[in-house]
């Protein structure tokens, strides 16, 4: 079966529900591959050299907030009360899951590195990663601080439901024909093996085991509630949470 060509109209909801993503993940490449070689964890570097990320991402989150801007209008959030509701309550569960293992390792008073199951599961200290600390400027800390909020709670909430959610799991139940045909929050096993599992490998091997629990709840209110909204609701919900709770417990390699 040869597949069967988009037309217009498809090919710019395909560019719509992509493009921000690839561009997000652009930056976070670019990041991984020269980072290194910008970054000095030394206290007499400059800021932008302690952490290079703490100027990549506001770049990267303006950025792609103009390509969500842009492509708006391509986009169906049947935004409602109810699913607004329940996408918190899934969120603050979906994140509870994730922020277990972390928690246990502070209550069973672990204090080394840890191996094997327990890293797997994310039984870990969490300490190293972006930390607003870096900056002594109430201004500077504090708009290092609201980027970072804004990035996760707003652009990564946005950008992956659209992508896992609003694309990928209509393409992987019809590549081959219409894909833009299939009703949003369809429930298809394939659907759930392919973007759960893209979701889990898209984070650290720390986090797999939680990325699983978290992905497979939203899966589930996904195709409970038809509702793209629902979905953004629900991971900028986990998201907010999730930086509270590093920055309440300098747990900074969470986020």
């Amino acid at each position: 079966m040869n597949p069967q060509p988009q037309t217009q109209d498809d090919e710019r909801l395909s560019r719509a529900h992509v493009v921000p993503f690839a561009v997000f993940m652009g930056f976070m490449l670019v990041l991984m591959m020269l980072g290194y070689l910008i970054e000095w964890k030394h206290p007499d570097a400059p800021w932008w050299r302690q952490d290079p990320a703490q100027f990549v991402y506001p770049v990267q989150s303006l950025t792609t907030l103009g390509f969500l801007i842009y492509y708006w209008r391509s986009y169906t959030f049947n935004w409602s009360l109810k699913w607004t509701l329940l996408g918190i309550v899934f969120g603050a569960v979906g994140i509870g899951f994730w922020l277990l293992p972390t928690t246990l390792y502070d209550l069973w008073k672990l204090d080394a590195p840890t191996h094997g199951a327990l890293r797997l599961l994310g039984v870990a200290a969490r300490k190293e990663g972006f930390d607003p600390g870096i900056f002594h400027h109430p201004v500077a800390y504090w708009s290092s601080l609201g980027f970072r909020f804004f990035r996760a709670v707003v652009i990564v909430a946005l950008v992956e439901e659209i992508l896992w959610r609003g694309f990928m799991m209509r393409f992987v139940c019809d590549w081959e024909g219409d894909f833009w045909k299939q009703p949003f929050g369809r429930p298809h096993w394939l659907s759930y093996l392919i973007v759960t599992g893209l979701f889990i490998i898209a984070h650290d091997p720390i986090d797999y085991a939680g990325a699983f629990v978290y992905g497979s709840l939203t899966y589930l209110l996904c195709i409970w509630s038809k509702n793209l909204g629902a979905c953004v609701i629900m991971h900028a919900t986990a998201n907010l949470l999730m930086g509270v709770y590093a920055m309440a417990y300098g747990k900074y390699g969470l986020w």
